[in-house]
């Protein structure tokens, strides 16, 4: 593989990037946040359905498709379709914009995270007007933050594949999980804490096929795994290949759906032991409050009733929201920042300037118009763009590529795959099950 382009040095350096790429605020802000929306447990049920019944096939069909290709999305999908340039540039390019409309909201929201983080250092050092103000939303703070979120994620892309993805990944997620566990297990000892894990594990089964259940959770499920944004065929191209693509892909699903599974269990109950405490969370007819910003809210008012060591503990949430932030973000901005490195012969450190400049504009157009368009970007993402890119994606592998030469990547790495249970299901399945699912729950929500 060509230098320029790099690799991961290891296994484990892909797992903990690819890991950190799909665990990031869609797990840890959006999860929960579907959940008290979408029923409690019946969304968590279906979720977990869908995240190994669509999300995995369409993930697996994204890293063969970049392993093989050994380029940006858009040249990796033209490698399997040479004849149709054309659909194949449309759904790669597609895919970078996603990525790129996905981080400038994203950005946005990382920023609060990173302001958050802030709050309580300037709550110790009797900095109480600096505090305030990294409390309240404001235009001044909003613009500040983002722009600071995006420059710390340029500073970890322009070192590249190995010495910035990789080596930050396998620094950000180990302390991510150290904090997420710390947490939950002193959430769980507080009042109002077993009435949230009931209501966030015992499902109410007549919500399951609920439409705006059903397309919520497969949009959950692709946001959070990084589908349908060309971050995992890149990511895949940066892979050996002698490396078994089936248990990688096996591997990062299942982090990233233990991980927005844990992220419920502290969330959830901490919503319920807000609530026990006189924080207003469910409205009258029993919809969620404040849905978009429910844990700048919440949770703020839960530490606040914990005296001096609720600052510790808010820093401590804060700050493992922020590093699940830029860890997904890293893998948003590669998207771009590859195609652009290698259709336009520009070095990397120059793209990552000029893509992060561009997406920091778009975030600071949103910051500006907040009200209209910070919803509608996340819609036109998450719900519509990233389903509809995977989905094409599955066209690609199942019905663009031929049988055998897809076989022949596989066995690059998993001598006997035609043999194992994997090979048995997964062509067809993305062929007709996965395409076929994603269009039927895509047209419902229109």
């Amino acid at each position: 593989m060509s230098s320029v382009r790099g690799e991961f040095s290891s296994r484990f350096g892909f797992i903990m990037a690819a890991a950190g790429s799909a665990v990031g605020l869609g797990n840890i802000w959006g999860f929960p946040t579907q959940t008290a929306s979408n029923g409690g447990a019946a969304f968590v049920f279906v979720y977990l359905i869908l995240a190994f019944c669509l999300a995995y096939p369409a993930f697996m069909a994204e890293l063969v498709i970049g392993r093989h290709g050994q380029a940006n999305a858009v040249t990796a999908l033209r490698k399997i379709a040479p004849t149709q340039p054309k659909f194949a540039f449309a759904v790669g390019f597609g895919g970078i914009i996603c990525a790129a409309l996905i981080l400038s909201f994203y950005a946005i929201v990382a920023g609060w995270m990173l302001s958050a983080t802030l709050a309580p250092i300037a709550t110790v050092t009797d900095l109480k007007a600096t505090a305030d103000w990294l409390n309240q939303q404001s235009l001044g703070r909003d613009l500040l933050f983002t722009a600071l979120f995006i420059m710390l994620t340029i500073a970890i892309i322009s070192k590249g594949v190995e010495n910035g993805i990789e080596k930050w990944s396998k620094r950000l997620m180990p302390a991510l999980l150290g904090i997420l566990f710390l947490l939950i297990a002193y959430v769980l000892t507080q009042e109002g804490a077993t009435q949230g894990l009931r209501a966030y594990l015992v499902p109410d089964f007549s919500q399951v096929f609920n439409p705006d259940l059903l397309v919520s959770a497969l949009g959950q499920a692709f946001f959070s795994l990084s589908l349908g944004t060309s971050v995992m065929i890149i990511y895949g191209s940066y892979i050996a290949k002698n490396e078994n693509l089936v248990s990688l892909g096996a591997y990062v699903t299942l982090i990233d759906v233990f991980i927005a599974f844990t992220a419920g269990l502290l969330i959830i109950p901490a919503m319920y032991v807000a609530q026990a405490q006189g924080v207003e969370i469910f409205s009258a007819n029993g919809t969620l409050l404040s849905e978009d910003t429910l844990v700048f809210q919440v949770l703020p008012a839960l530490f606040n009733s914990m005296g001096t060591i609720g600052l510790v503990v808010a820093f401590a949430f804060f700050a493992l929201m922020s590093i699940a932030a830029l860890t997904s973000s890293i893998s948003m901005l590669e998207a771009p920042v590859s195609y652009t490195v290698e259709n336009f012969g520009m070095n990397r450190l120059q793209a990552t300037w000029l893509i992060g400049g561009v997406i920091a504009v778009v975030s600071f157009v949103i910051v500006f118009n907040f009200s209209s368009l910070f919803g509608f970007v996340i819609a036109l993402t998450t719900q519509f763009g990233q389903p509809l890119i995977g989905m094409f994606c599955c066209i690609f592998a199942g019905w663009m590529w031929h049988r055998h030469k897809l076989l022949a990547e596989i066995q690059a790495g998993f001598e006997g795959v035609e043999h194992s249970l994997f090979w048995k299901i997964w062509p067809w399945y993305i062929k007709f099950i996965c395409p076929l699912a994603i269009a039927l729950v895509f047209f419902n929500s229109l």
